[in-house]
């Protein structure tokens, strides 16, 4: 499954400018006083294990930033790529190549890290029905590159922030004196609504104030399980808190509509990609 990212938004021209500005600064001293300036060359991103390909859009950006245009991407993001796969390969002067080099890497295998993980929990879920939910806990400044990624690697992505959904959590109810008065004060905003519950009680007072997406926090599969099952399809119900990759499958298989987890984008470790240079 091959999935473009939009790298025409604002926000990530501006990450990949910010990026260059930090790494290379007033120039590459390295490659200035080792390479001559004549010096063309041929890179290659090459995969060295198997992982779920993210951000290779961003490669042109970055390159055409440090004014090189040649360049071919052979895998899309949201594809699998094997051991020993080219991702893309590169064609300019070999100093601009280089300085470009740990940029480039860095988003490469940050944000396949991020699509690797994201696959490996919905292959967890497969068959279940059950869709698997990004979160905000992700990197400062970086959350629509991120969430771009966890897409590629086929999870649903929830809220990109505050400002486009509702999500009431238990310090919102306690601000507005309750369950109910939270979702009246909710009603009519026009935006999703969703509303954390954590006792029996709360989940029938959300029900008859009109909720329609339930949010279980920090419960057990079983526990998650009764609750759905006295829940009967009244809500849609999601859960979250503690769901691992070794946990996901027993959450998702509770009936449960979606499961979230923030070590999508948190904790993915990232995955291995090289650049090869060679001289022509």
């Amino acid at each position: 499954m091959s999935v473009s990212f939009d790298v025409a938004h604002p926000e990530i021209q501006d990450v990949i400018r910010r990026a260059l500005a930090e790494d290379i600064g007033g120039g590459d001293v390295t490659s200035h006083v080792c390479v001559p300036a004549e010096c063309e060359a041929h890179g290659t991103f090459l995969a060295r294990e198997q992982q779920i390909v993210a951000g290779i859009e961003l490669l042109p950006l970055i390159y055409e930033m440090r004014g090189v245009e040649e360049l071919c991407i052979y895998k899309l993001s949201g594809a699998s790529a094997d051991e020993g796969q080219a991702l893309a390969t590169v064609h300019g002067h070999a100093r601009v190549l280089l300085e470009c080099e740990r940029v480039a890497l860095n988003f490469l295998q940050r944000l396949g890290g991020i699509a690797t993980l994201a696959r490996r929990y919905m292959d967890a879920v497969a068959g279940t029905g059950c869709k698997v939910l990004d979160t905000r806990k992700t990197t400062p400044g970086l959350r629509r590159l991120e969430k771009m990624a966890a897409a590629a690697g086929g999870v649903t992505n929830h809220r990109m922030g505050l400002f486009d959904a509702i999500l009431i959590k238990n310090n919102h109810i306690a601000a507005a004196g309750g369950v109910r008065e939270a979702i009246e004060n909710a009603r009519g905003a026009g935006f999703p609504v969703e509303i954390e519950v954590r006792t029996n009680a709360e989940v029938q007072e959300a029900l008859a104030a009109g909720a329609t997406h339930l949010l279980l926090d920090n419960v057990t599969p079983e526990e998650a399980a009764e609750q759905i099952r006295w829940i009967a399809g009244r809500a849609k119900v999601e859960l979250s808190g503690g769901i691992t990759l070794e946990n996901v499958r027993a959450y998702a298989e509770t009936g449960a509509s979606f499961v979230s987890s923030g070590a999508i984008t948190h904790s993915a470790p990232a995955v291995d990609i090289s650049f090869r240079l060679d001289l022509i």
